[in-house]
């Protein structure tokens, strides 16, 4: 799973068993009506196991919400929630794996657009981020990030184009103001000083 700098979050989610026999296609993936458009589901059979694999894109941070519940197998055994508050994104997530079997092998890994503040996973570089999960428990997942609000960067770049144009038409008004000025030639009554002075 990735992160953008636009709070947009990519990614894929494989569920995969052994199957225990030639019918079995092992846990399917199935995205709600609101995620359909932004969901791929396509099956998945590698190395001996079977199940199905999602493919992500473009998520807001409340439709990743929905992502945990894609599995009739696990309902909302995996619960994700993502938050902001200015310039700080926190991941907070949790993962109840107490009806899967010892020995599965269970790994999240998140990719922000800047170095990882804090987190209860493992590092793989400043920005990544990975927990290996244990089954049987309850497991926690939680990492902070701090990088620009993008609703903020909007808004500066808009604050920029209004002071741009409201200069603009500033000096659009004042070359108005100088060309229209009145040009006609100003004299002085001399005569009627030189009547005063006598």
């Amino acid at each position: 799973m990735g992160v953008s700098p636009d709070d947009r979050v990519s990614g894929q989610i494989v569920v995969a068993t052994v199957p225990a026999d030639s019918k079995d296609v092992g846990p399917q993936l199935t995205p709600s009506d609101s995620l359909e458009s932004k969901v791929r589901v396509q099956e998945y059979r590698q190395d001996g196991f079977v199940g199905s694999q999602a493919f992500f894109s473009n998520l807001t941070f409340g439709e990743v919400q929905q992502l945990g519940s894609m599995s009739s197998r696990t309902g909302n055994a995996l619960q994700l929630n993502f938050q902001r508050a200015g310039d700080v994104v926190t991941l907070d997530g949790k993962a109840d794996l107490k009806a899967v079997p010892d020995g599965s092998d269970i790994q999240f890994s998140i990719a922000f657009p800047a170095r990882v503040a804090t987190t209860n996973g493992t590092r793989d570089g400043d920005s990544i981020v990975t927990w290996k999960l244990t089954p049987g428990e309850v497991n926690t997942m939680r990492a902070e990030v701090r990088y620009a609000d993008p609703s903020t960067r909007g808004f500066a770049g808009w604050a920029g184009i209004v002071a741009g144009v409201t200069l603009g038409v500033a000096l659009i008004i004042g070359a108005m103001g100088y060309l229209a000025r009145d040009r006609s030639p100003r004299f002085s009554d001399d005569r009627a000083e030189d009547k005063t002075s006598a």
